[in-house]
C-alpha cells in the first residue's frame, strides 16, 4: 500500500484576503475529498484555519507545524498539532514534509516556504492573483512552479504532478 500524499497549503495568517480564505477553505475541502493529509501552518487565523476547515468538514486528515511550544492557538480543525518552538523555522518542516505545496495567496512567511519548497526541488502552486510574485517565482524555477487561477486548476496541477490524472 502506498503513503497517503501530504499537501501543504501555505499562506497568510492575520493578514489573509476574503479571497484567500475562500480558495484555501475550498482547497481543504477538496483535498479532504481525495483522501490526502493536509499539512499548514496549524494556527487558527487565516488559511491555515480556513484550509483545516475544510479538510474536517470533508473528512480529513489534517496536521499542523506550529511555530511554538503550545497549543493557545492552534485551529480546532487540526487533528495532528506538531509543537516546534522554532518560531519561523518551522517553515521548513512543512516545506520538507510535503510532497507539493500550495500557496495560497502571499505574504512574507509564504514567500519563505515557496523559496524553501522551490530550493528543495518541491512542486509549488501559486494560488494567487498576485503577478509579480509569480512572474518571480515561475522566472527562478520554471519546471517546479504552476500558476493556478481557481481551486479546480490547484487540484489539476496537483493530480498532473502525482501522475493522478483521472481519465
Amino acid at each position: 500500500m502506498m503513503r497517503k500524499m501530504i499537501i501543504g497549503v501555505m499562506g497568510p495568517g492575520d493578514s489573509a484576503t476574503e479571497i484567500d480564505i475562500k480558495n484555501a477553505y475550498e482547497l481543504g475541502k477538496l483535498i479532504g475529498q481525495e483522501d490526502w493529509i493536509l499539512l499548514t501552518g496549524g494556527r487558527n487565523a487565516g488559511v491555515m484555519d480556513a484550509a483545516n476547515k475544510g479538510a474536517k468538514e470533508a473528512g480529513g486528515l489534517t496536521i499542523g507545524i506550529l511555530p511554538s511550544n503550545h497549543t493557545n492557538n492552534v485551529s480546532n480543525a487540526v487533528d495532528v498539532a506538531i509543537l516546534t518552538d522554532l518560531g519561523n523555522a518551522r517553515n521548513n518542516i512543512n516545506v520538507l514534509s510535503s510532497d507539493v505545496i500550495v500557496a495560497c495567496g502571499i505574504g512574507l512567511g509564504t514567500v519563505s516556504e515557496i523559496a524553501l519548497a522551490l530550493k528543495n526541488r518541491k512542486p509549488v502552486i501559486l494560488l494567487s492573483e498576485h503577478l509579480e510574485s509569480q512572474e518571480l517565482f515561475k522566472n527562478l524555477s520554471p519546471n517546479l512552479t504552476f500558476i493556478a487561477v481557481d481551486t479546480k486548476t490547484t487540484m489539476k496541477h496537483i493530480q498532473k504532478i502525482f501522475n493522478l490524472q483521472k481519465e
